[in-house]
């Protein structure tokens, strides 16, 4: 084992150096292009998204390897990550291809995109400390400027809010690393399990803690969420649908991977599962009253949260976890950017009664619309189904029936709200419609249409992601 951690590997890291070149070239690129002309970075965004999630497959087919020292691991978790965060922020993309169009930031906005898409796969891929401040920095700081740049009071009050939360749970995360470097004398995954067997069970309870809630706020999960709905509603569809998606992957993987290389015989499991649970039944509770579609979603997105907490509560308890959360973050990540794509194009509906005709004016975004919100209730045969039914399977076969029943308990309870945004479209339209943003309009169809072929090859979907973790 140590000898095939020894070495640098850089060609390993090609993914992550070919996200991070691409926004330094949007980033330069656009300051030398005419307004009319800012297209050209979206295409090299393209480019660089298509290219990263491909060299990810490439270097996934030889098998499970560590790059720099042991502190990076190139296995199936990082490889789903990688090609996930990569393939949503090419949908997020098709997105922004609406909003941000011939604008100022244009370019700005492909930058910001690509430098978090970086930090996510960063996050993933882990085995550091050290590495996973880096990739949470990189993921989140971006995420301030996407807020900021949508413009207006809302937006600068989101951006903050954002910022100071961010600030807020950066500092946590740096003082857990800095509690557990000072107990167990190293940042590497490897040698934390055995180090820190043997220290104060108080003093290591509380630096874990503290890494894993700056973590939570990447994912937007209890208790770090509180800035996540009045980001996804003041701010623009591109920032809003990324900021919900994207980090999540990197986070949630990198929360596995922690938990997994930490000490067997603490009661992890129980903190997760609390959190699993307050996280659904908040996310629930909060998105029942809410008439902004978009906010709606935002409270929904930290109650997926919680869903896929579960998968990590029987990290060390069932063989099943690993390749369940990866089959979750795939499809939750295609059916929540379609949900946020129908918002995008038709950006003037910002209440749930809005959406009265939609079936009759544009039948191919309530289609979308429907698909992904019974997507995210986990409604047969969506992606989210197969990630809802195969996250059950994990906390069941880890002796955990009780929390099989607060998620299927939990699911019901959200068909309530997702239904309040359903029948409104399905109803006689009171007056005209706009026409939708063409490409936001694309982007829910093709989301939507993955979320089904996601759901259908979920046998297939499984078989690719359950691969080996490297040892911790």
């Amino acid at each position: 084992m140590a000898s095939a951690m020894t070495g640098m590997n850089p060609l390993l890291l090609v993914p992550e150096m070919l996200l991070f070149a691409g926004g330094l070239v949007a980033l330069l690129g656009g300051s030398f292009l005419p307004r009319t002309r800012q297209w050209v970075t979206r295409v090299v965004a393209l480019i660089v998204l298509a290219g990263a999630a491909a060299t990810a497959v490439v270097i996934g087919t030889k098998g499970a390897q560590w790059a720099f020292d042991g502190t990076f691991a190139i296995d199936s978790a990082t490889t789903v990550t990688r090609v996930v965060v990569a393939l949503a922020t090419l949908l997020v993309v098709g997105i922004a291809a609406d909003e941000v169009a011939d604008s100022p930031r244009e370019s700005e906005t492909y930058a910001l995109l690509l430098f978090s898409a970086t930090g996510a796969c960063l996050l993933g891929g882990a085995t550091d400390l050290m590495v996973l401040v880096v990739g949470f920095l990189l993921a989140s700081i971006p995420i301030y400027g996407l807020i900021g740049m949508a413009g207006g009071a809302r937006s600068a009050e989101a951006a903050m809010k954002a910022y100071l939360m961010g600030a807020l749970f950066g500092i946590l995360l740096l003082l857990g690393v800095t509690m557990l470097y000072g107990l167990s004398g190293t940042t590497g995954y490897i040698d934390l399990a055995q180090r820190l067997a043997a220290v104060s069970a108080g003093a290591m309870v509380a630096g874990v803690v503290a890494v894993a809630a700056g973590l939570l706020f990447e994912a937007g999960g209890v208790p770090g969420h509180f800035w996540i709905p009045d980001a996804v509603e003041g701010t623009s569809a591109t920032a809003a649908t990324f900021l919900t998606t994207v980090p999540k992957v990197g986070a949630l993987v990198a929360l596995y991977r922690l938990l997994e290389a930490l000490p067997p015989d603490r009661a992890w499991a129980l903190l997760v599962a609390v959190l699993a649970v307050t996280g659904m039944t908040v996310g629930n509770l909060a998105a029942f009253w809410q008439d902004d579609p978009r906010r709606l979603l935002g409270w929904s997105t930290v109650s997926q949260v919680g869903y896929l907490l579960v998968a990590v509560v029987v990290v060390r308890g069932s063989d099943l976890a690993l390749p369940a959360l990866l089959v979750y973050l795939a499809g939750y990540a295609v059916t929540n950017v379609a949900a946020f794509a129908v918002t995008a194009a038709l950006p003037e509906r910002r209440d749930l009664t809005s959406y009265r005709g939609l079936s009759s004016s544009h039948p191919w975004l309530a289609g979308a619309l429907v698909v992904a919100l019974l997507g995210l209730v986990g409604t047969p045969p969506t992606a989210v189904f197969v990630g809802k039914l195969t996250v059950a399977s994990a906390a069941w076969d880890g002796g955990h029936a009780w929390l099989v029943i607060v998620l299927l308990v939990n699911t019901v309870l959200s068909l309530f709200y997702y239904l309040r945004w359903l029948a409104p479209a399905f109803r006689p339209s009171a007056g005209g419609a706009a026409d939708p943003g063409p490409w936001s309009a694309r982007t829910a169809v093709v989301s939507a249409v993955l979320t089904v072929a996601l759901g259908v090859g979920g046998g297939v979907l499984w078989q690719l992601v359950d691969g080996p973790m490297l040892p911790m």
